[in-house]
């Protein structure tokens, strides 16, 4: 809210160089940021009583969008990345899907593994367990099993993340 939108009574008025002016009445502080030629900006509106700031309105959007920019930029978006296998998986590509899952980890992603089961395969779930151990095993030095392998109808699956 700004200016002639704020409707409260009384709020706590900090100037343009950050100051304190103290509590005063809305139409007051409106007067203090007329004369000085900039607007009236409520900041924390839930506050009690309510804050608001002496400050040029459009500067002051510019400085939040950038803040917000920034913050953005600094934040890391987990993704879930899947690795999907077959129950008859030879070793060579076992090997060659934890290094994917390695790789995926050290970026700080998620791993789902993924085990599909077809046909005749379905009557030996349990069998198959121990593939997801294995890559667990395999993957303790730099990932934790985030969620524990799980049958969900026609696959087994379990998640892992990155160790902190």
């Amino acid at each position: 809210m700004i200016n002639e939108q704020i409707r409260d009574k009384e709020v706590r008025v900090i100037g343009e160089d950050g100051e304190q002016l103290g509590i005063m009445s809305s139409k007051e502080a409106l007067a203090l940021a007329e004369e000085a030629g900039v607007d009236l900006v409520k900041i924390a509106p839930t506050a009690k009583p309510p804050v608001c700031k002496i400050v040029d309105y459009g500067k002051f959007k510019y400085e939040q969008t950038r803040r917000e920019k920034e913050a953005k930029k600094k934040q890391h978006v987990v993704e879930i990345k899947e690795i999907r296998m077959s129950p008859n998986i030879d070793t060579n590509d076992l090997n060659t899907k934890i290094a994917a899952a390695r790789k995926f980890l050290s970026k700080g992603d998620r791993v789902k593994v993924t085990l599909r089961f077809r046909g005749r395969e379905m009557a030996h779930m349990q069998n198959s367990k121990h593939i997801l151990d294995d890559i667990a095993e395999a993957l303790s030095d730099v990932a934790v099993v985030d969620k524990a392998p799980k049958v969900e109808g026609r696959t087994m699956t379990m998640f892992l993340a990155e160790k902190k």
